[in-house]
Formats: C-alpha cells, sequence, structure tokens
C-alpha cells in the first residue's frame, strides 16, 4: 500500500549531514534502534488495554519523538490509544470523501510541507480562505489535522527534528469568537501534547490582531509552559522568513518554495488514498474495561475549571 501512494505529497526524507544531525538530536542509535523496537512491541502485546501490535513504521516514529525514551515512549502510546476511544469526533469516521470533509478542504489549507528547514523541521501551514468558515466546524478541523499526523506516523520513515507551524488569522472574525469551544480545544491540546510524538519547536501566528490576543487567552490555559514560550506573533507575513527559509515557504507566503494549493491538493488526494488504512486503524484503540487499576476516567481528563466554564466573550 505505500509504495502506491508515494508519489503524492511526498515528505522529502533527510539525507546527508542532516539526517546524521537529526540522529544525534533524536538520540538514535543505529546499532540499538531495533532492539528498542523489539521492547515496544513486547510491551505492547502485554498491555491487556492496547491493541496487541502495531505497524512498524508507527512505533519508530514514537520512540524518535520520545528521543528513545522507552518509559516515555510506553506512556505516549497509551495515552494515543487512550484518546483514540475517548475522542470519536476526532478518530472515527475518516473518509476525506466525506461531503463535510471534502467542504472543509476546500474552504481551509492545513497540509504539511515536502521540504525541512535547514535544522531539519517539518513546517506545516494552516489558513482559511473562507471568512465564513463556521467554527462549530472546529472537530472536523482537529480531525483532518490528525489524519495528516497519522499519515506522518507511517510515513517519516528517517524522523525529523521538530515541527513548526504556521497559523495564518487573516480571516478571523469577531463572530467566530462565541463559537469556539474550550472542551474541544481541551481535547486537541491532549492530543497533541501528550498523546502524539510531536516535537513541537515553533508557532507562528502570522497576520495577528487584537482578536487574535482574545483566542490566544482562550488557548493558553490548554499549553504546557514550554509550549507558550514557543508561540510568537506576527502582523504580516514578512516576519517568517526570520524563522523559516524562503525556499521552505509557499509562493502564497512569500516564499519561492511550492504552492500551498498545490500542496493541500496533493494532501487530500493522499488522505484519499489512505482511506481504507484509516477504516482499519478505528479498531486500534484502548478498552478501559480490560485496563489493570482504574480505568480512564474521561471526565478527569477533559474536565474544565468551573471559572472556564462561565467565561464570556464580549
Amino acid at each position: 500500500m505505500r509504495s502506491e501512494m508515494a508519489s503524492t505529497a511526498t515528505l522529502i526524507q533527510p539525507s546527508g549531514e542532516l539526517w546524521k544531525k537529526i540522529r544525534e538530536e533524536l538520540n538514535e542509535d543505529v546499532n540499538t534502534r531495533a532492539q528498542d523496537l523489539a521492547a515496544i512491541k513486547e510491551w505492547l502485546r502485554k498491555q491487556p488495554h492496547l491493541p496487541d501490535e502495531w505497524e512498524d513504521a508507527c512505533l519508530m516514529t514514537f520512540l524518535r519523538g520520545c528521543s528513545f525514551s522507552l518509559e516515555k515512549c510506553k506512556k505516549k502510546l497509551d495515552m494515543y490509544f487512550t484518546m483514540r476511544a475517548a475522542c470519536p469526533e476526532f478518530f472515527a469516521n475518516r473518509d476525506v470523501t466525506r461531503p463535510e470533509l471534502m467542504d472543509l478542504l476546500n474552504r481551509a489549507q492545513g497540509p504539511t510541507l515536502p521540504g525541512l528547514t535547514p535544522q531539519g523541521r517539518r513546517v506545516t501551514i494552516a489558513r482559511a480562505l473562507d471568512k465564513n468558515l463556521d467554527t462549530n466546524q472546529l472537530n472536523d478541523v482537529f480531525k483532518l489535522a490528525m489524519m495528516i499526523g497519522d499519515v506522518r506516523l507511517r510515513e517519516e520513515v528517517e524522523g525529523i527534528a521538530g515541527d513548526v507551524y504556521v497559523l495564518d488569522a487573516s480571516i478571523l472574525m469577531p463572530s467566530h469568537l462565541a463559537k469556539i469551544s474550550p472542551a474541544v480545544l481541551k481535547k486537541f491540546f491532549i492530543c497533541i501534547q501528550e498523546a502524539y510524538p510531536v516535537k513541537l519547536k515553533e508557532i507562528h501566528v502570522i497576520n495577528a490582531s487584537p482578536l487574535v490576543d482574545v483566542v490566544f487567552n482562550i488557548v493558553k490555559p490548554f499549553l504546557k509552559e514550554k509550549m507558550k514560550k514557543r508561540v510568537f506573533f506576527h502582523v504580516d507575513v514578512q516576519c517568517l522568513q526570520d524563522y523559516i527559509p524562503k525556499e521552505i515557504l509557499p509562493v502564497e507566503f512569500g516564499g519561492n518554495g511550492c504552492s500551498l494549493e498545490d500542496v493541500n491538493k496533493a494532501w487530500m488526494k493522499k488522505l484519499e488514498e489512505y482511506s481504507p488504512w484509516f477504516k482499519q486503524q478505528e479498531a486500534l484503540k484502548a478498552n478501559e474495561a480490560m485496563r489493570p487499576g482504574k480505568p480512564t476516567n474521561y471526565d478527569e481528563l477533559f474536565g474544565i475549571d468551573g471559572s472556564f466554564r462561565q467565561l464570556s466573550i464580549d
């Protein structure tokens, strides 16, 4: 299946000196990684509440994202499969040809770019194209983001040194704010920070306005302290070139890289080709009834502070 899908939206893999540099940063030893992978596979088989097995490529991506700490990797994998069970709104019905998802993909873009920065980082750019985009569609926005994330679990075969996200806030409207659900945001950030093997290095918000400050104040309680320090705000797109080389940036963002429109179309095609795989993956989730000890309490996991529930936005 993988060979058939390699031609579209290819993620360029590191090689040469960059490959060596990333290996060092990820604490990856080519002589012992097979042994680490075997240890994780054995651990997974022994967990009654988790799937007995998973693809080697995905498990290796988790090991790399955890800098080959077996304990950290076990914790992340447990949370990943837990979130797959706890959040069907993100992890079920992941068929990109469904009308609501196709509609969303034509009104918003959030593809991961094929190239790597000189530091070996992958860049993802997200923007809405339609100011009437309904923030009630956040569940589907996050579903698509994690569909791309899951494809990358399988296709980042050499590992990367981290992720950089660019969020274009140019069409953020006051009417959007009242529809933003803190509960949905919290679930998403638990997924990203606790369940996925992502080394999030920088988040750049461009075309920032006072409205962006309001949104950031909603999001801030769900971010780890180190993440809060990695968010940068820019009034326009020019400042991005101080952080991301022009060769990587798409033409729509002042760069001379590929077109974001073309990359987005390629990802749409890739996600469609992955539809059978997504269907197979739906069964891979934690079974809390089988978990040794106390089952995960979803209310505790996703609880919103009482003060936060009463948040009102003028």
